[in-house]
């Protein structure tokens, strides 16, 4: 074994992981220096940290340069960007996804990996996405670059170590920790389209706290405008394309409603989105803005005790568009109000509408504690607690149900999450080895806060005949008299017609989000408890081992045990194989176990309103759902890691079986017919539970525990460094290889129904590239660095059909590169000038009808960028 370099290794992690005083150097001086010191991982191992490939499980450090070489403010983009096995998608009509974007590691959701902040744990967003997963993690969008050393990523099962939800691994983000200068840079880009123009103002500055402390204050404002990736809507439907030749005309396109008429109509297309574009149904990333900061803080008290705490606040703001309501979509209708005038929403929308959905997100955090010797014990003592909201706002639409009365913008509630946590984490050192024990307390609430009382009632409309002029019978929104039944007559009613819009019934709440109301609004808590232990230690002069042990219990969802053993066998000087094998546990959260949401959704132009109820409610156990269960876990993997000189190489194998796999049921249909059998038996259900206009749902589904998975495949990365006359040149290749499948039959059946249809079985194992690949090349001579960087997504495919695979469409992979030049101006100042995805490349168009609905041209959920080349400038200072 290489002691001396391993050594060196441990001593500079060790700086690291305390919270040293050293005084930070030029930036210039840091790069120098960050090129002649081996990559160190506290991760992974209890006790002193270790270098990448002498570590008994893999994982990844991304320096600060690395961080800052990519020309995003977004840490979700910046993460994917450096780890192939990081994927994320930008999805522009998602309700709340569309803010709080969801990621996935190694194939599995957010929620599987666990991320930690200076090693604590970082609390959740407060939104669970509706569909698929129903992930809820932390938000990595509120952690600016500016504030991090560096990101450390390990890519294993570490439950027993670490706590719930390592199940695919852990993301480690370490602060900045400099006791005296600083940076400061403004990123200046725009897409080649002409569109989407970003700034970003970022920096950091270090403060000496008396002789044996710092401060340090990192902070970003950023700014992003949208970008269009669409065409105009045109649908067998409906048809707003003056160039196409269905112009106006469609299957469901009703130009006899009231207050319609086609030059207004025409005239008011341009505001039918009342926000950006010259669509009515815009494709593309919404307007962005935020403004986060972050203070990291340490003070020794003595050479063998120091104090330490950071902590951030963000505020941030984002908007996006729901589908066209086009006339006669069933959302703008012609309505007969008590007089008998006819009301259409065109009234109030001349072109139709889009509804926009607006997203105002708060997050904070606080973490303070403890740590040093007391002779060959180390102890870490420490508290947490950290928030998220996201508070919701409607407009450019209607509450349907409420006629002519109806506002057009509207508060349809908020949602937040909170954690408190206490910690204990101790280490004892016995010379050969290293025993690490602790215990923890969380405390977790998840709240749904009522909308205001128009974003959710059920309006007139809500209901056949409501002012009874036909019934004579008084439904509860004032029985009309016998005058008004007359001029109603007068003004056109006719009882004898089941097709009179006195009959007509339209959606409850704010069309496209309704709000939260107060059967649906509620706190769900619970807290938890964890013990653990560790040991690790070099068994033989080439074998180092450790094996952890771990007891959580909560609340809710009862207790577990799960373990782990891993290590690392030295075969040469320079290479070593290392393999890990453990369980993992995972408690639904709160927040998974309470949301409740109702959505409309247009997957073919026309509006279904789709509601998503909590399993444990009684609307979802009467529609057969079962309580929800912990998903446990088997992980293992098998690597080999190899240092030839200039080469750094790691190549891991991994398999992970989750069972009782967390995830949404494909969408129950709904109806009010009471000739439709188990739909109608579902409508009797929400009924009985007084589900807010229950005659206007649709759909219903709800999270289970649903099937059994398996997650395999291989990672692979390499780094290169040479040395020449001509400068240095780092070559860097990063490439995962994954798939998943189905280890537990998928074809469910409740009450009859299969509950995850044929085309998402598909998608799942399918939807998704299996090769991923980084390739970089950085090349540094005198003042000026050059990097290049290829970004290499795989094939793969997606269905449509619903309950049979009809249609299959195959993406062809696709290669996007980067390249930057970086210029030194002097030891302060620097700029950069740079373009990302250099070749304007697009992933290919949809061809299924299901994804080419309504102006949309590409796939929108897929993790192929589909917005096309940008590019930028930077310009750095550091002093």
């Amino acid at each position: 074994m290489k002691l001396n370099k391993l050594n060196a290794a441990v001593l500079a992690g060790l700086a690291g992981y305390s919270l040293s005083m050293t005084v930070a150097t030029s930036a210039m001086a840091e790069e120098a220096a960050e090129e002649n010191v081996e990559k160190i991982a506290v991760v992974g191992a209890r006790g002193a940290p270790r270098s990448v490939t002498s570590s008994p499980v893999p994982v990844d450090v991304l320096t600060a340069d690395d961080i800052n070489g990519v020309a995003s403010s977004d840490m979700n983009d910046i993460m994917m960007t450096l780890v192939p096995s990081y994927t994320l998608s930008r999805q522009p009509i998602s309700d709340g996804g569309t803010f709080i974007r969801p990621a996935s590691l190694r194939g599995l959701p957010t929620d599987k990996t666990l991320v930690l902040v200076n090693g604590k744990r970082r609390h959740r967003a407060a939104l669970v996405q509706i569909g698929g997963s129903g992930t809820q993690g932390p938000d990595l969008a509120t952690i600016p670059a500016a504030a991090l050393g560096s990101v450390e990523v390990l890519r294993d099962g570490a439950a027993a170590q670490y706590g719930s939800d390592a199940i695919a691994g852990v993301i480690n983000f370490q602060l900045k920790n400099n006791a005296e200068g600083g940076s400061i840079s403004l990123d200046l880009g725009q897409y080649f389209e002409g569109d989407g123009d970003q700034y970003t103002i970022s920096g950091n500055k270090g403060f000496s706290l008396g002789d044996d402390g710092f401060l340090s204050i990192s902070a970003e404002v950023t700014e992003s405008d949208a970008t269009l990736r669409g065409e105009e809507y045109c649908t067998g439907s409906a048809c707003v394309d003056p160039n196409d030749a269905r112009f106006l005309t469609g299957s469901s396109f009703d130009t006899s409603l009231a207050g319609y008429d086609e030059d207004a109509f025409i005239a008011g297309l341009p505001d039918a989105n009342i926000g950006y574009g010259d669509v009515v149904q815009p494709w593309g990333q919404p307007n962005y803005s935020g403004e986060k900061v972050f203070i990291n803080a340490g003070y020794a008290l003595s050479t063998d005790m120091e104090l330490y705490s950071f902590a951030n606040y963000s505020q941030s703001e984002g908007d996006g568009s729901f589908f066209y309501r086009y006339p006669g979509n069933g959302t703008i209708e012609n309505l007969r109000e008590i007089d008998g005038t006819l009301y259409s929403p065109l009234m109030k929308f001349p072109g139709g509408f889009t509804p926009r959905f607006f997203g105002d997100i708060t997050d904070y955090s606080f973490a303070a504690g403890i740590k040093g010797m007391a002779g060959d014990l180390g102890y870490d003592l420490s508290g947490r607690y950290g928030y998220n909201e996201i508070s919701y706002t409607l407009s450019n639409t209607i509450n349907p149900s409420l006629g002519s009365a109806s506002p057009t913008t509207f508060q349809p509630g908020d949602l937040s999450n909170d954690e408190l946590q206490f910690q204990a984490d101790f280490t004892y050192d016995l010379a050969e080895y290293v025993f690490a024990f602790g215990l923890s307390y969380m405390e977790e609430s998840y709240e749904i806060k009522e909308g205001e009382v128009a974003s959710y009632e059920a309006g007139p409309h809500s209901v056949p005949d409501p002012y009874g002029l036909c019934s004579r019978v008084d439904t509860g929104y004032g029985l009309a008299t016998d005058e008004q039944v007359a001029t109603a007559i007068a003004n056109g009613l006719d009882c004898s017609d089941e097709d009179d819009p006195v009959f007509a019934v339209v959606g409850v709440g704010s069309n496209g989000f309704p709000g939260y109301s107060p059967q649906s609004a509620g706190t769900y808590e619970r807290d938890s408890y964890a013990i653990y232990g560790d040991v690790s230690g070099d068994l033989t002069e080439d074998l180092f081992a450790q094996a952890a042990i771990r007891y959580e219990d909560y609340s809710d969802m009862g207790s577990e045990l799960v373990y782990k053993i891993a290590g690392i066998y030295q075969l040469t000087e320079d290479v070593a194989v290392r393999s890990s094998f453990g369980t993992g546990f995972r408690a639904p959260t709160p927040g998974q176990q309470g949301t409740t949401n109702i959505s409309t959704r247009l997957p073919n132009g026309f509006p279904v309103a789709t509601g998503l109820f909590p399993a444990g409610s009684d609307v979802a156990q009467a529609l057969g759902a079962k309580e929800l269960v912990p998903e446990t876990s088997t992980n293992f993997t098998l690597g080999l890691t190899a240092e030839l000189d200039s080469l750094t190489l790691t190549i891991d194998y991994y398999r992970i079986l989750l069972e009782d796999r967390f995830n949404a049921i494909s969408v129950l249909d709904v109806s009010s017919d009471p000739t439709a059998g188990a739909d109608y038996d579902r409508y009797l259900a929400l009924v009985e539970a007084g589900v807010s206009g229950a005659g206007s749902i649709g759909g219903v589904n709800y999270f289970q525990n649903l099937f059994d998975t398996v997650t395999e495949g291989v990672d692979v990365v390499a780094t290169y460094n040479m040395e020449s006359e001509l400068g240095d040149t780092v070559f860097t290749v990063s490439m995962n290889y994954g798939t998943q499948e189905f280890d537990s039959d998928p074809d469910m059946l409740v009450n009859g129904d299969p509950i995850f249809n044929a085309e998402a079985q598909f998608d799942f194992e399918n939807g998704t590239p299996s090769l991923r690949g980084v390739f970089s090349v950085k090349h540094t001579m005198d003042d000026l660095s050059v990097t290049a960087r290829v970004n290499y997504f795989g094939s793969y495919e997606n269905s449509d059909g619903g309950s049979s695979v009809s249609d299959i469409q195959e993406f062809d992979p696709e290669y996007m590169f980067d390249l930057e030049g970086t210029y030194f101006i002097n030891e302060t100042l620097s700029v950069s000038l740079g373009a990302r995805n250099l070749f304007d490349n697009y992933p290919d168009a949809s061809t299924l009808p299901g994804d080419t609905c309504c102006g949309r041209i590409y796939r929108s959920d897929s993790i192929v960028d589909w917005q096309g080349g940008y590019y930028y400038m930077k310009l750095n200072a550091s002093f």
